[in-house]
């Protein structure tokens, strides 16, 4: 009984092991859709006039954050995502499992442009930094900080819609 105690432990776990393995394989991200969370309006620093306005979701909490617009395969020109952070701080953005190209606007803490990382692309891993510290972040599809001629000092104001 004991030389057959042995092979049965080995093969058992190797049977586990595929099991698991096979399901790992079989799991796929589900797509994210986009929930209203605030809108966003941006001004044009010289003039005080309306660049655009947007519909935005908001990431504060660490997962949020992190996660930011991955796994999803389109976004509407009118919408973006608004990280908002507890601190001043430099800021480093990169584009894994994001699958959608971006423009990555950073904001100090009076909410003007500080920086902006044009044209993100997809699944790229490259470290898109902040020129000088950011408090906030703001995402939108590439190409539309071109569109609406974004330059620095350029300001946002934006509200959270309540729950």
């Amino acid at each position: 009984m004991k030389k057959y105690l042995l092979p049965a432990i080995i093969v058992g776990t190797m049977f586990s092991y595929s099991c698991k393995e096979e399901d790992a394989k079989n799991i796929k991200p589900t797509e994210v859709s986009f929930k209203k969370e605030g809108e966003l309006t941006i001004f044009k620093a010289t003039s005080d006039s309306i660049i655009t306005q947007l519909d935005i979701e908001i990431a504060k909490t660490s997962y949020e954050t992190q996660t930011g617009l991955m796994y999803r395969s389109s976004m509407k020109k009118n919408r973006g995502m608004l990280f908002i952070f507890d601190d001043v701080s430099p800021r480093y953005f990169y584009m894994k499992n994001t699958r959608i190209p971006l423009d990555i606007i950073y904001l100090n803490e009076n909410l003007s442009i500080v920086s902006i990382q044009k044209n993100a692309k997809p699944l790229d891993e490259s470290s898109l930094p902040s020129k000088v510290p950011a408090k906030y972040v703001l995402e939108v599809n590439a190409g539309l900080s071109d569109v609406w001629q974004l330059t620095e000092g350029d300001k946002i104001t934006f509200s959270e819609l309540s729950e």
